[in-house]
Formats: C-alpha cells, sequence, structure tokens
C-alpha cells in the first residue's frame, strides 16, 4: 500500500468505529508503524534496579532491534545500540549481565561501557578509533524509570517530568525494586494489544478478578461519595491528591505523552489482590490505604497502576505485523523481601490472571479482524479512551 492509499485509509475511517482490516494487516502500514511511531516516541525501557552495580546492563528490543540499558556510572546510565561497528554483529548475547568492557564476540572488538571504541586488532596504523564508538540513543530517567528515545531530536521529556514528578513522588519508585518481570506474547498486532488496555467495556464479561476491586468495571456505579472518601483520606496517607485528566494531544511535542488519575476501588478491597488485602509493604513515603489506585501512563504505549504497596507497569511492543509482546514488570519497596515480606505469586496474581485472560481475548479478536468478513462496528461510551488512541495512531502514522 503506497502513501496516497494510506491517506485515503486514514481520510475515510469513521469516527468512533474500529479500526480499517488494513491497520493489523497491511505490511506498509506495519512500517510506518515501526518508523513513525516507535522509532520516535519515549518507550519504557526498565527500572534502574534492574542495573544496581556499575557495568549491569540488559537489552531492550523490538521488532529486530537491540538496545544496551547499561549502567556506565555510579550515577550514569547509556542506551547503546546493540550493534558492532565493524560488521553489525550483535555484541550482546543474552538478555541481561555484568561487564567491564563490552566485546564483539564476532571479531573482538572491544567497547567501553560509555559505548567508545576501545580495542581493535589488524586494521592498521592510519585507523580511526574516535569516531567508531557504539551509537546513543537518548534516554531519561524519571523516578527511576528508564525511558528512551531513537528520534535525533526526540519531544522533550521535561514536560512529562513537570507534570507526574510530584504525582510519583509518594511512592518513591527510585527506590523501588522489580519483585517480577514477565514477558507475555500475544498472536496479534500491537495495536489490538493497545487498544484491549485502553477499554474497560470488556473488564465485567472478561476480568471478574479485576471488576470485583475496581470501580472503572461499572463506571456507571462509580459513587462520588467513594471518591471523596478517597480524597480526604489521601493526604493522611501521605498521597498526592493531584490529578490529570488523560489525553493523547500531545502538544508538548510528539510521543511525549503523560496521563494520571485516581480512583476508588470498592470498600471491600485496599488493593489489587485476590482478596483485596495488602500483599506487600507500603510504597516509599506513603503511610497507609487511602481506599484508591492510580493509572499512569508515560509515552503512547506504557500503562501502570499504582496501589499502595506495589505498583505494576504494562509495556507494549510490536515483534512483526502478526505478534506483539506484552511486558509487566512488578515493583515493590526497595527494603522488601520475597517470602518474608510479600511472596512474589501472590504479589503477582491479579496481573497474571488478567493478562493470561487478554492473551486469550486480544488473540481471539486477532482471527475475527483476519477474517474476510470483517467490518469495523461501532465503539461504545466505554471506549472513549481507545477512539483516542486510535485517533492519535491515525495522526501518527499519516504519510
Amino acid at each position: 500500500m503506497n502513501k496516497q492509499q494510506i491517506s485515503a485509509l486514514i481520510e475515510a475511517q469513521s469516527e468512533y468505529r474500529a479500526l480499517d482490516q488494513a491497520f493489523y494487516k497491511d505490511a506498509d502500514i506495519y512500517q510506518r508503524d515501526i518508523s513513525e511511531i516507535y522509532l520516535k516516541c519515549w518507550l519504557y525501557a526498565g527500572h534502574i534496579s534492574e542495573i544496581p552495580k556499575v557495568g549491569d546492563w540488559f537489552l531492550f528490543e523490538f521488532a529486530g532491534e537491540s538496545v544496551i540499558i547499561i549502567r556506565s556510572g555510579e550515577s550514569e546510565i547509556n542506551a547503546l545500540l546493540n550493534v558492532c561497528r565493524h560488521r553489525g554483529s550483535r555484541i550482546c548475547q543474552e538478555q541481561k549481565g555484568c561487564n567491564k568492557i563490552l566485546i564483539c564476540p564476532y571479531h573482538a572488538w572491544s567497547y567501553g561501557l560509555d559505548g567508545k571504541l576501545r580495542g581493535v586488532a589488524h586494521m592498521g596504523d592510519d585507523f580511526d578509533k574516535s569516531d567508531m564508538g557504539l551509537k546513543k540513543i537518548h534516554l531519561q530517567v524519571l523516578e527511576g524509570l528508564i525511558h528512551i528515545n531513537f528520534a535525533k531530536q526526540p519531544a522533550s521529556f521535561e514536560p512529562i517530568r513537570n507534570a507526574l514528578t510530584e504525582c510519583l513522588r509518594p511512592y518513591r519508585l527510585d527506590k523501588a525494586k522489580v519483585a517480577h518481570r514477565q514477558t507475555y506474547p500475544i498472536n496479534a498486532n500491537w495495536k489490538l494489544s493497545v487498544e484491549n488496555y485502553t477499554e474497560c467495556y470488556h473488564c465485567l464479561p472478561s476480568h471478574p478478578e479485576y471488576s470485583r476491586g475496581h470501580s472503572l468495571a461499572k463506571p456507571e456505579a462509580r459513587a462520588s461519595e467513594l471518591m471523596e472518601q478517597v480524597m480526604e483520606r489521601a493526604e493522611a496517607c501521605g498521597l498526592s491528591d493531584k490529578s490529570l485528566s488523560r489525553y493523547y494531544l500531545d502538544a508538548e511535542g510528539f510521543g511525549a505523552d503523560y496521563s494520571y488519575e485516581r480512583y476508588p476501588m470498592w470498600q471491600d478491597h485496599i488493593t489489587g489482590s485476590e482478596d483485596g488485602k495488602r500483599v506487600a509493604p507500603l510504597m516509599g513515603d506513603i503511610k497507609g490505604y487511602d481506599g484508591g489506585t492510580t493509572d499512569f501512563q508515560i509515552g503512547p504505549v506504557c500503562f501502570a497502576l499504582a496501589y499502595c504497596d506495589y505498583v505494576v507497569i504494562y509495556r507494549f511492543t510490536p515483534v512483526s505485523k502478526d505478534h506483539s509482546e506484552c511486558d509487566i514488570t512488578w515493583l515493590v519497596n526497595g527494603d522488601a523481601e520475597d517470602g518474608k515480606d510479600y511472596h512474589k505469586d501472590r504479589l503477582k496474581w491479579l496481573w497474571d490472571v488478567t493478562t493470561v485472560a487478554d492473551k486469550r481475548i486480544i488473540e481471539s479478536n486477532a482471527k475475527g479482524v483476519n477474517s474476510r468478513y470483517y467490518q469495523p462496528g461501532p465503539l461504545s461510551k466505554m471506549e472513549q479512551f481507545t477512539w483516542e488512541f486510535m485517533s492519535w495512531y491515525l495522526r501518527s502514522i499519516k504519510p
């Protein structure tokens, strides 16, 4: 499909209806998804606790690209493209590790933790190493959350930092640690995965475990007095009552989207767990449970839920046109010990069972979207945020 055809397809899209089949199946559109969105937006890569020591690194990978996220100093983290400057070999082969120096396994070119080329053999006396270091991409850290951007001149990260620092500070995510991280492969285009996350229309019929604790599943039943109680307790619990409206109109710069919204849980739940009871020590500076939970978003494809005792971060990445991944990180207080202060199986239960169900739902959705008889249907009032995402997406890939 050429650019003119893609533009025509975008212009033909009806408001508040599902997207045309081509947006999920066309190979040229998929390539625009990568070039116009994933290579230009701020993307969540991981948490600083995953690389506590100098030389620690892990890989961030999607759609054939690989980035080494490495601690190169006590207070310095670099994002280096995992592509040797000699003939392009992958340098780091495992998913994580710790090295004093990075050595390409192909011809033993060696690089410092800052990406500079340190040593080569048999290249001649006139070989200039100074311009042959590993390519770097932009990296920013917000409250311990590492974000990267492939663009040469990405949108400023400062609006995100200015908007969310106060909101997130009580959780002290910079002092948290990863209790568990899991990747769920999904046999569906990445947009179907994101669309599913952005609406709770399906929550009540598909996620009884989630729905019995979270008021988003029944928006018409969200009593204002419940929210008032949450706001009244928030300050005493050490939480900010600041709330931002969700939006995809990234006026501050492309791919620098953010949101923050606190809402009540049902009265017999204080956190996201099987029985609604605590599963870990309180996060950061939080002093108690106010009966609420927070949704927040950083960049267009990273979403999170912050409970008083843990935080769960969702990241969606494309693998190919018909395959995507949902990567989930569970964060707890940095001093908490597994088996003593929390039990990993109980901690991850809700969002594991919910994501396993979502995987099934999304893959079934993909099969229907791929049908010869698929036609885009109307969206419900509970899919407003989904339409906002779709609208943003269409603007983003328009030639």
